[in-house]
């Protein structure tokens, strides 16, 4: 078939196979460009398919040469219509590693539900033995509880008071003014739930109780904390107390793996487009800002970039891990540079429809965007007839 982007919304309904997989591709080529790093050896992603997770997988596997285990809930295609982008990128991860001798094997379920936390403890147990990363970046709007059987759904609502500011259209162009109401108590409690750190913490503690974590080994999940301009709709609001909780969270973490000497880290990471922060009003906005001074400044960083610096230059250095006054490991530290957050803030107040186009990097918002479904990739024939049905080999 031929395959193109069909648009609802902030989402786009269809992906790409080969796109994907020259994505993909692309990464891969970029961490081998960079030559190999110090790293894990064998590693456990919860949420590999796309963004954070799948740069993470893919720094681990073809920088440091890792063993990769891949946890995610990602649609296949069935004729006619295509898979979800992280079906594909997982496909073409899987294939890639293969070719180049990698271990790498994939589990796709609910990664909130035992029944993937125990598939997973078995398929390490089988072929790894134990694991010395567990790379958590889940990134789910909703999550059935494994114990309670509830299903929770999170939402992004400011606290205490409508939030009202400027977001832009980014199909269009169209800058305008966005009003949102105030979270209630449930709004608070049923984020936190979904996307706080509940999750991270029992699924280390079954890795931990099934001995398949090695001494020494480490957990991170990736956070976001963000400017002034956002902070009202994201950090002081539902999906802010989400990350406090999450971020507290790998302080008992810690304290639970130091029986076989291994710690929790939150990495608060930049800003870039994904499919969920693509959906936050404001957000877009302060991407396209923020993009034209980062590039300009020659300090941009996509996902795989920024997992690269986190690895190379933070995690496996040989030094000590550094951190801020909550222990956080902060990767975000170009994007929150004074220079750099000063000029986002004057733009901001210039930004109109009208003028978008030339103080910010809307086009490159948009070339990104299609990117995570694999369209607008160099390289690609996108008139050609097209396989959408891709399988996962690993997965049965």
């Amino acid at each position: 078939m031929i395959i193109e982007p069909r648009m609802r919304g902030f989402i786009c309904l269809t992906a790409h196979p080969d796109g994907c997989s020259q994505n993909v591709k692309n990464q891969i080529n970029y961490i081998k460009s960079k030559g190999s790093i110090s790293g894990p050896k064998k590693v456990l992603v919860i949420g590999a398919s796309t963004g954070f997770g799948l740069a993470s997988r893919i720094t681990s596997a073809f920088g440091a040469n890792a063993a990769t285990i891949g946890v995610f809930f990602e649609k296949p295609a069935t004729e006619g219509k295509t898979a979800s982008p992280g079906w594909y990128n997982s496909a073409a991860f899987e294939k890639e590693a293969n070719a180049s001798g990698l271990y790498a094997k994939s589990i796709n379920g609910d990664a909130f539900s035992n029944e993937i936390k125990q598939q997973t403890i078995d398929l390490i147990k089988s072929d790894l033995g134990q694991i010395d990363l567990v790379i958590y970046s889940l990134a789910s709007p909703v999550r059935l509880h494994p114990t309670t059987g509830v299903l929770h759904r999170s939402v992004l609502k400011p606290i205490g008071s409508t939030f009202t500011n400027k977001t832009v259209d980014f199909h269009t162009g169209n800058v305008s003014q966005v009003s949102i109401e105030p979270a209630n108590d449930d709004d608070i409690t049923n984020t936190i739930t979904v996307m706080g750190g509940e999750d991270w913490s029992m699924w280390m503690e079954e890795l931990k109780n099934a001995n398949v974590l090695a001494p020494g080994a480490m957990t991170i999940a990736y956070s976001y904390i963000g400017p002034a301009v956002t902070e009202a709709v994201y950090r002081k609001g539902t999906i802010g107390r989400a990350k406090d909780h999450l971020e507290s969270t790998a302080f008992s973490i810690s304290d639970s793996l130091s029986s076989i000497g291994g710690k929790a880290y939150v990495s608060v990471n930049k800003a870039l487009v994904t499919q969920a922060s693509s959906a936050i009003p404001v957000i877009p906005l302060y991407i396209s800002l923020l993009y034209k001074i980062m590039k300009a400044d020659g300090i941009h960083e996509g996902c795989i970039e920024q997992m690269l610096r986190l690895f190379s230059d933070r995690l496996y250095n040989g030094n000590a891990i550094p951190t801020d006054d909550q222990n956080r490991i902060r990767i975000d530290d170009w994007e929150m540079r004074e220079d750099v957050q000063k000029q986002v803030a004057s733009l901001w107040l210039e930004a109109t429809t009208e003028t978008l186009p030339s103080i910010g990097d809307l086009a490159g918002y948009k070339q990104d965007f299609l990117n995570l479904f694999g369209f607008g990739l160099e390289g690609v024939d996108y008139e050609k007839d097209t396989n959408e049905l891709v399988e996962i080999l690993s997965i049965k």
